[in-house]
């Protein structure tokens, strides 16, 4: 006799490794990229030992002499950190104030074009220095900037704002601004498309009421774009406020030729650089792995910080 319940009864689900031999097809085209992040990303993390220890090469990762927390002694006692932070938070700063805008004014400026050629024809073409490479950039704007023969030398002196050329790479005021345009030229279009994504998914229907009801272009702009593209700024908001000690050290090894321009290490140094030219370059690979860590657990912090912030706020928040 048959349980009349039995029909009823929810089916198991599968396990996972049932689901996986049934999506055996997926998990094979998955598994390189679970191999690369296992590579590049997990095995490295066992060389963060040698930010407790005096590593010397030859010595087998993990197997050098212990020294305890000395490396981060030799980090705070250097007289250059304070210079370091300082130029790292500046143009991180400016990065995450007008450089994280500038592509948001830009896709909703984007978005509000009606003529499809010319928006499509601009989308291209931001994008297009994306994939120049840093070097490539550092080359041009050194033409561009230049005192011999420079275009925006030739153009102030043409407009009469100025009666000689400015060095711009020969006084370090300037390369803070440098650090800025450059970015913002370079990434503009590249960042705005996600928030071009996210406007695509508004509903016709709300710009329609709002004419309707006799919004400008503006309040439609402000209450129904923004506000609906307000998820995804949060979010990478909050990514990007835990990168802020990341000042982008390509960018900054290139215009400085490789830190071998004198004049702009004032203000040119950076976290980034420091590592390099302090661990990498005078061989003191447990202070640069230490200098490294340290910038990584402040990042963390930062984000975590900035995350519970946006959820108190009642904000999306990545976890």
């Amino acid at each position: 006799m048959t349980n009349p319940n039995a029909a009823s009864a929810p089916k198991k689900k599968p396990g996972f490794f049932s689901r996986a031999i049934e999506q055996w097809d997926l998990q094979v085209l998955v598994l390189p990229g679970i191999l690369l992040l296992f590579v590049f990303s997990y095995i490295p993390i066992y060389g963060l030992v040698m930010a407790f220890q005096e590593y010397r090469l030859g010595d087998f990762p993990g197997m050098s002499q212990w020294v305890g927390l000395l490396q981060f002694e030799y980090i705070f006692g250097d007289p250059n950190l304070p210079l370091v932070l300082r130029n790292t938070l500046v143009i991180s700063l400016l990065k995450l104030t007008i450089g994280f805008v500038c592509p948001i004014i830009f896709a909703v400026f984007l978005n509000e074009m009606g003529n499809q050629t010319i928006k499509k024809t601009i989308q291209t073409v931001s994008y297009l220095p994306h994939f120049i490479s840093w070097t490539v950039c550092a080359l041009l704007m050194f033409d561009f900037l230049s005192t011999d023969g420079g275009a925006v030398n030739e153009m102030l002196m043409g407009a009469g704002l100025i009666d000689k050329p400015i060095g711009f790479f020969q006084d370090g005021k300037y390369f803070w601004g440098i650090a800025l345009v450059t970015d913002i030229w370079k990434e503009l279009g590249w960042n705005s498309i996600i928030f071009i994504s996210a406007m695509a998914g508004v509903d016709a229907e709300m710009y329609e009421a709002a004419d309707i009801d006799g919004a400008t272009r503006a309040q439609k702009m402000w209450h129904i774009t923004i506000k609906a593209i307000k998820p995804t700024i949060i979010l990478l908001l909050i990514m990007n406020v835990g990168g802020i000690l990341n000042a982008n050290f390509d960018q900054i090894m290139m215009l400085t030729r490789q830190m071998g321009n004198p004049m702009l290490k004032e203000t040119a140094n950076v976290i980034d650089t420091y590592i390099f030219n302090t661990g990498i370059s005078q061989g003191r690979f447990s202070f640069g792995t230490a200098a490294g860590l340290l910038k990584s657990v402040i990042n963390f912090i930062l984000l975590l910080a900035a995350n519970k912030i946006a959820d108190k706020a009642g904000e999306s928040a990545l976890f």
